[in-house]
């Protein structure tokens, strides 16, 4: 392996810490993304008993937003609970908008990976070429040696270049596409969620009359 990776020549470097990256950046995505981590299923239902129990206290508020990204988002819902929906509405979708940032950390940079590895390796092959030329030029065709270096760095990097690019190119749509199911699965929740908020608030608001019925008059 050490005498591919010397033969490709510089330009294996960049291509080595390429996939040195990618493989941190997937590895660190697939154990952030895990849909339970995300989404505790419970956690709706948590949220309901704390409301019903009147435990929407800034202790309890603070521990939903440190849970999880869809705490992140209840918790700012739950914060202004007590404005109307459209304000409620406007401060959900602000915080998913944050916590949809959050979940896509690092695809920028692998995608970028996925671009530019297959680029690196196009870059070697162009200088191995350059290489074999100059030795064409300096040495004749005659010895098929000189020519093996340039030849082999042209090869070696160009599959390197696209070892590297396919499985970050497989491993940026797999993540993007994970992402993409739970943000929908976040929508659905925080949906239910503001219904059910809004609807124990119009309980809680609807007044209840105590008058004593008018005596029904009795005709002569």
């Amino acid at each position: 392996m050490l005498e591919i990776v010397q033969a490709g020549g510089w330009l294996m470097l960049p291509i080595i810490a390429c996939s040195i990256v990618a493989a941190a950046i997937v590895l660190e995505r697939l154990w952030t993304l895990q849909p339970e981590r995300v989404l505790p299923p419970n956690l709706t239902r948590q949220v309901r008993d704390w409301a019903k129990h009147d435990q929407l206290d800034p202790k309890h508020l603070q521990k939903l937003h440190e849970n999880s990204p869809l705490g992140q988002i209840l918790a700012a819902g739950l914060a202004s609970r007590l404005a109307g929906r459209d304000i409620i509405k406007e401060r959900i979708e602000d915080s998913g908008r944050h916590v949809v940032h959050e979940l896509e950390r690092y695809l920028t940079p692998l995608g970028t990976i996925a671009a530019i590895t297959p680029l690196l390796g196009l870059l070697g092959t162009v200088i191995g070429m350059i290489k074999v030329f100059a030795a064409i030029t300096a040495n004749g065709v005659g010895n098929p040696g000189v020519l093996a270096g340039g030849i082999s760095e042209a090869l070696i990097t160009t599959a390197a270049g696209l070892c590297v690019a396919i499985p970050s190119l497989i491993g940026y749509r797999y993540l993007r596409g994970r992402i993409d199911g739970l943000v929908v699965q976040m929508e659905k929740e925080t949906v239910k969620f503001l219904d059910t908020l809004l609807e124990r608030r119009r309980s809680e608001l609807q007044p209840v009359s105590n008058e004593p019925s008018a005596p029904i008059k009795r005709s002569a």
